[in-house]
């Protein structure tokens, strides 16, 4: 199973994410020249098991007539930002298992990787230039793939947060600009840089929802400073490093209404660029599912739909 691999079996695709109290289901369809449909947005509770929620799922969806992908959920893979080596492309997986095998705190041979590059500056082509690698256990994906096979579900892909989100911030970047976004869940926050429809900087910051939403509000105010830092110094160095990419603005993937103003006014008060706050109904039609209107629903389903808008054209 690759996480990045090239399928084609049905227009658009499903993304399953297998969440802590339930199963996060959508299914996008791409238009030419209109807004990415959302056309199936649902969550269904677990079951006894895993296999038979899906099987549950399978029932209320038809999942099997879909080209379904899995969001693995932050802890459940490793992502590492590499240079990439000097090697023939055929060559390029064994360089990087070879890399990554002092960076895994489990053995290589237990490790399913795969690589994603980050293209470098057209001005200063020969020199090296870094990729990403993504790394997970095979015990992992082999639970995961069986548990659909017993539920009767091809899964084609395994994905993980970090290009869901890209493919998000890629129908928000300006021309010729990169674009910053920012989204938290329980697990924690994420901060994606896209530039001409590729993924450059990922990062995570150890920042909850839940914390986010407390009502104590002098730790409020110790939590939007934590944030304010982790994004400055993750966007300086990011400035530093790609001086060939201008980064437009920051945008706040939806959060609860009350959240969502207040922290984009902490930010923009303390940071150097202007930031923004994203209504998916500004990007996506949502016109077939009126519950996405509301922001606690775009923000549960925010990963989820990121995956459902999958595009392969960064595949290696």
């Amino acid at each position: 199973m690759r996480f990045f691999a090239k399928n084609k079996k049905y227009a658009g695709w499903m993304a399953i994410s297998l969440e802590h109290d339930c199963v996060r289901v959508v299914y996008v369809t791409r238009h030419s020249g209109g807004k990415p449909v959302v056309e199936i947005l649902v969550s269904i509770p677990h079951a006894i098991n895993q296999t038979e929620t899906l099987k549950n799922l399978k029932k209320q969806v038809n999942a099997q007539n879909y080209q379904c992908s899995l969001l693995l959920s932050h802890g459940e893979f490793q992502l590492f930002s590499v240079e990439s080596p000097n090697v023939p492309p055929d060559e390029l997986k064994s360089a990087m298992r070879w890399r990554l095998k002092d960076m895994l705190d489990y053995h290589i041979d237990d490790a399913t990787i795969d690589v994603l590059d980050v293209p470098a500056d057209k001005a200063m082509q020969g020199r090296a230039h870094s990729l990403y690698a993504v790394a997970a256990r095979n015990q992992l994906i082999a639970e995961r793939q069986a548990v659909f096979a017993a539920a009767g579900i091809a899964l084609k892909v395994i994905d993980i947060p970090d290009l869901a989100q890209r493919n998000v911030s890629v129908l928000l970047e300006p021309e010729s600009r990169g674009l910053a976004l920012l989204s938290f869940d329980h697990s924690g926050g994420l901060l994606t840089v896209s530039y001409a429809g590729e993924l450059y900087l990922s990062r995570r910051i150890d920042v909850s929802l839940q914390q986010l939403q407390t009502k104590d509000s002098e730790a409020r105010s110790a939590v939007y400073e934590r944030v304010a830092l982790e994004l400055q110094r993750s966007l300086d160095n990011f400035d530093r490093q790609h001086t060939f990419i201008t980064t437009s603005k920051l945008v706040l993937a939806p959060l609860d209404e009350a959240v969502s103003r207040d922290l984009q006014a902490y930010l923009a008060a303390n940071i150097y660029m202007a930031v923004e706050t994203l209504d998916l109904a500004d990007i996506l039609d949502i016109s077939k599912i009126p519950a996405l209107a509301q922001q606690e629903n775009q923000q549960a389903f925010f990963l989820a739909i990121g995956a459902a808008l999958r595009h392969e054209k960064t595949v290696l």
